[in-house]
């Protein structure tokens, strides 16, 4: 009997069961690499005094602010073109109210 090769249609769905707690984080710095990106989502603190004098004795000095990493994703970049296609959707969907999901 020959092999028969079929397609299987389906539909991956996120499985919250057991997830972590969300996370928030106001700031994401990317980096790539040729195979990958890496998104670090960060939460962006209030200044500190003593950041804010440095920025007033020194408005032309570069002040590096910390900002602590809440979460670190790596995605290979096939993921990354659907992310960023779904994002554009929701964010067009958005001015017309919720957005549905986008598969």
């Amino acid at each position: 009997m020959a092999d028969e090769t079929r397609a299987i249609n389906f539909t991956i769905v996120p499985d919250d069961r057991g997830a972590p707690d969300r996370v928030y984080a106001n700031f994401c710095a990317i980096a790539q690499t040729p195979f990958d990106v890496t998104l670090s989502f960060c939460e962006g603190l209030l200044l500190a005094d003593d950041q804010i004098r440095q920025l007033n004795e020194s408005p032309n000095r570069e002040v590096r602010v910390p900002a602590p990493v809440r979460a670190l994703i790596v995605l290979p970049f096939q993921v990354v073109h659907t992310l960023v296609a779904a994002l554009q959707e929701h964010l067009r969907a958005a001015g017309s109210g919720p957005a549905a999901p986008v598969h």
